[in-house]
C-alpha cells in the first residue's frame, strides 16, 4: 500500500504536483483538509509565500459539495485601495465617478461556490468591516445600493502574515480575525517536508515535460543530495521554476552537481570549506599576513609552533616573515 498523501483538485493546474507528498507534516495537513472540505466552515490558510495556498484552497473546494460551482480567487494585495470594496461587493451604475456600468463583484460571482481571499491581511480596515458583516450575516450591499441581498458563498482566506500580530498593531480587526480563524491550516514550508523533494522532482518533472512536449530530466545522486539540503526560500514555487529551467535547458539529461545553479550549490560548497570567499573578493597577501600574525600571537612568538599551525615548514615561515617585514 502506498504511503503517499495526495490532495489534488480536478483542475489542470501547473502546481498540482505540490499537492503530493509523504512527509508527516504534509500528510497531517492533507488529512485535516479533507475533513474540513466536507463542511462549509470558514478556513484560514497560513504559511510562507510559495507553499501553494491557492491550490490548496482549490483542492478544498473541489472536494466539497460546492465542487460543481464556481471557485473565485482574488489577491487582496493587488486590489487598488479605492476600488477594493467595489471589486469585492460590486457597485451600481453611477455610484461614483467612473462607474459607467453595474458591477456584480467577486462575492456574487462565487454564489453557490467558494471565494478565496489571498493575502487577506492587506485589506483596509474599512473593507474588513464590511467583510465581517458579510461573514456574520451572508448579506452584502453593493456600493450605491440601499438594499442588501443574501449570497451563499464559502470563504477560504490565506495570508503569510502573522494576523494576531497585525491585530495588536491595529492593522487588522480582532473580530474579523476570530471570525476567519475558525479552522486554521498551516502549510509547511518545503524545507519542513522531509523526504518530499525526490517525489516532488519526479512528479513536477513529468507534468512539465508533458506540458512542454520535452523528454523528462533525471537527477543523479550528488545533485539530489544538494537539492535535498537546499533551504528553498521560495518553496514549491521556486522548486517548480527550477525544474522547468532544467527541463528547458537540459531536456532528457541526467542532472549532476555541476548543472545546478549557484544559489543551490553555494550552501553545499560553504559546508565543505574552512573559508568562504566574500562576494567582493580579498587581497590574498593581506590575508596571508594576518594569518601569520595571528599564529605568532597565539604561540607567543614561537616560530616553529606558528609554522605548524599554518601548515608550513619553519624555513617557509621565515621566508614569509622576511618577505612581509613581520617582526
Amino acid at each position: 500500500m502506498s504511503n503517499i498523501c495526495a490532495f489534488t483538485p480536478s483542475v489542470n493546474d501547473a502546481f498540482t504536483p505540490s499537492m503530493t507528498g509523504q512527509s508527516p507534516a504534509f500528510c497531517s495537513l492533507v488529512r485535516a483538509a479533507k475533513v474540513v472540505a466536507a463542511t462549509d466552515v470558514t478556513v484560514l490558510l497560513l504559511g510562507e509565500s510559495g507553499t501553494g495556498k491557492e491550490l490548496f484552497a482549490a483542492s478544498i473546494h473541489q472536494s466539497s459539495r460546492r465542487a460543481q460551482n464556481t471557485f473565485v480567487a482574488i489577491n487582496c494585495a493587488a486590489l487598488p485601495e479605492g476600488l477594493a470594496e467595489s471589486e469585492l461587493f460590486g457597485h451600481r451604475k453611477g455610484a461614483f465617478t467612473g462607474a459607467t456600468r453595474e458591477h456584480a463583484g467577486r462575492i456574487r460571482a462565487a454564489h453557490g461556490g467558494t471565494l478565496f481571499l489571498d493575502e487577506i491581511g492587506e485589506l483596509s480596515l474599512s473593507v474588513q468591516a464590511k467583510l465581517l458583516r458579510f461573514l456574520e450575516s451572508s448579506e452584502l450591499q453593493s456600493v450605491g445600493e440601499t438594499q442588501a441581498e443574501r449570497v451563499d458563498v464559502r470563504i477560504i482566506a490565506a495570508t503569510h502574515h502573522d494576523l494576531h500580530k497585525r491585530v495588536k498593531q491595529g492593522l487588522f480587526r480582532a473580530d474579523l480575525y476570530y471570525r476567519l480563524n475558525v479552522v486554521p491550516l498551516e502549510l509547511p514550508a518545503l524545507r519542513e517536508r522531509t523526504g518530499d523533494i525526490p517525489l516532488l522532482l519526479k512528479t513536477i518533472s513529468t507534468q512539465l515535460a508533458a506540458q512542454h512536449n520535452l523528454p523528462v530530466t533525471h537527477y543523479r545522486p550528488r545533485a539530489m543530495k544538494a537539492l535535498e539540503q537546499y533551504h528553498w526560500p521560495g518553496n514549491i514555487r521556486e522548486l517548480r521554476n527550477f525544474v522547468e529551467r532544467m527541463l528547458v535547458l537540459l531536456p532528457g539529461s541526467d542532472i549532476d552537481l555541476e548543472n545546478l545553479p549557484h544559489e543551490i550549490l553555494r550552501p553545499q560548497l560553504e559546508e565543505h570549506t574552512l573559508f568562504t570567499l566574500p562576494d567582493g573578493g580579498i587581497k590574498l597577501e593581506e590575508l596571508e599576513q594576518q594569518m601569520i600574525r595571528q599564529a605568532l600571537y597565539r604561540t607567543r612568538g614561537n616560530r616553529s609552533h606558528a609554522a605548524r599551525l599554518l601548515g608550513l615548514t619553519r624555513d617557509t615561515l621565515l621566508y614569509r616573515l622576511k618577505k612581509y617585514a613581520i617582526e
